[in-house]
């Protein structure tokens, strides 16, 4: 046996170019009509407009939440507080009144729904008008 007797046992297979004409009939290998048949197609991905307006929609949501306080209600406030107790953001926290952001306790307003039937005092909160007479109304304090 010489070196131009040697043949390869899987011979060598020609890549055909589609849509070129040819055998291949039809929509030529590329499965389908209109622009996706087109040399050269570029059909531009519905993701990317998304993207695009994700800043819009980002500015929007998160600048108008994260300037509004949570409301806590006096009702709510009365059930989970025991008389003479201070009730603070952290203490609103703890007791499971206030979901905290990351690890902040989040701006909070005392509002007046409910009733206080004990003598609380009320450190570092806003609190609305009405809800500052009932809570004086109690003999409790607001600072």
């Amino acid at each position: 046996m010489r070196i131009h007797q040697l043949k390869r046992e899987h011979p060598n297979k020609k890549s055909r170019q589609i849509g070129r004409g040819g055998k291949r009939g039809k929509t030529a290998g590329r499965g389908t009509k209109g622009q996706k048949a087109r040399a050269g197609h570029k059909i531009r991905p519905e993701i990317r407009d998304r993207i695009k307006k994700l800043p819009k929609r980002r500015g929007y949501k998160f600048s108008v939440v994260s300037d509004k306080p949570r409301a806590v209600n006096l009702a709510a406030i009365d059930r989970r507080f025991n008389a003479g107790e201070s009730v603070t953001p952290a203490t609103l926290a703890e007791r499971g009144l206030l979901r905290l952001i990351g690890k902040k306790v989040p701006a909070v307003k005392v509002l007046a729904t409910g009733t206080v039937s004990k003598k609380l005092s009320f450190t570092g909160l806003p609190v609305s008008v009405q809800a500052r007479k009932k809570i004086e109304a109690a003999g409790g304090s607001i600072s």
